[in-house]
C-alpha cells in the first residue's frame, strides 16, 4: 500500500508541470503586449522627433513653381506727359495751328519667367539648411495707357476732327515711348527686383516648412549677382 501511494505521488508530481506550464504562458501574455507597445510608441517618437528622412530639397523648391508659368512681382503706376502741335495749311501755306498736351496714366508690371527655373538655378547647401536661388533677368511688360483718365490741354483757334486724332495718336505714341523709359529706370528698376527677391523667398520659406525642412534660409540673386542674403 505504501508503495502504491509514493507511485501516486510520484505520478500527481509528474503531472503538476503539465498543468502548470500554461499558466505561465498566460500569465505572461499581458506583459508581452506592453512591451510590444513600448516599442512602438519608441519607434514612433524616434520618427516623429529624432528621424529626418532624407529627401529633395531643390525638387521640393521646384514644386513650389510648377504650376506657374510667370510671377507678377511689382507693378508701378505713373504719369508720363506728352506734348504735340499739329499744323494744317492750304497750296503750302500754314492756315491752322493746333497744340495739345497731356497727362497719361500709365501702369507697367514687372513680370518672372519661371519656365526656365530648372535644376541649376538652385543649390541646396545642408549643412547650413540655406537654399540660394538664382533668378533670370525680369521681363517688364508693355505700358497700359489709361488714355479715359489722361488730362488734355488744346490749344489752337480751330481744331479739325482729323488734327484732335493726328495730336491724340501722337501723345499716344511719346506716352509709351516715355513710360518705356522710366519702367527702365535704375532706381525703378531696383525696387522691382527687390520685389521678386521677397516674393521668391516667401514662396519657397513656407513649401519648405511644409516639406519638413524646418526653418530654411533662403537666398535669391539675379544672374550676375552674388547669390547671398538682401
Amino acid at each position: 500500500m505504501a508503495d502504491k501511494l509514493t507511485r501516486t505521488e510520484e505520478a500527481e508530481l509528474q503531472e503538476r508541470p503539465k498543468r502548470d506550464t500554461p499558466l505561465a504562458r498566460i500569465q505572461a501574455v499581458p506583459w508581452l503586449i506592453v512591451i510590444v507597445l513600448l516599442a512602438a510608441t519608441a519607434w514612433l517618437a524616434w520618427r516623429a522627433f529624432i528621424y529626418k528622412e532624407e529627401g529633395d530639397p531643390v525638387g521640393s523648391a521646384m514644386l513650389a513653381f510648377e504650376k506657374q508659368n510667370s510671377l507678377t512681382v511689382f507693378s508701378s503706376r505713373f504719369e508720363v506727359v506728352a506734348e504735340s502741335t499739329n499744323t494744317q495749311g492750304v497750296l503750302g501755306i500754314d492756315i491752322l495751328k493746333s497744340r495739345q498736351a497731356a497727362i497719361i496714366p500709365a501702369t507697367v508690371e514687372y513680370r518672372l519667367d519661371l519656365s526656365t527655373m530648372d535644376r541649376d538655378r538652385f543649390a541646396w547647401d545642408a549643412g547650413t539648411e540655406t537654399l540660394s536661388v538664382t533668378l533670370p533677368s525680369l521681363r517688364i511688360s508693355r505700358p497700359n495707357l489709361d488714355e479715359a483718365d489722361a488730362r488734355t490741354f488744346t490749344e489752337g483757334n480751330f481744331v479739325t476732327g482729323n488734327a484732335a486724332e493726328a495730336l491724340a495718336r501722337n501723345n499716344s505714341r511719346q506716352a509709351e515711348q516715355k513710360a518705356n523709359a522710366f519702367a527702365k529706370n535704375p532706381e525703378v528698376l531696383a525696387l522691382a527686383r527687390q520685389a521678386a527677391k521677397e516674393a521668391v523667398r516667401q514662396n519657397l520659406a513656407i513649401p519648405m516648412q511644409v516639406a519638413g525642412y524646418g526653418d530654411v534660409t533662403v537666398n535669391v540673386a539675379f544672374d550676375g549677382e552674388t547669390t547671398g542674403p538682401a
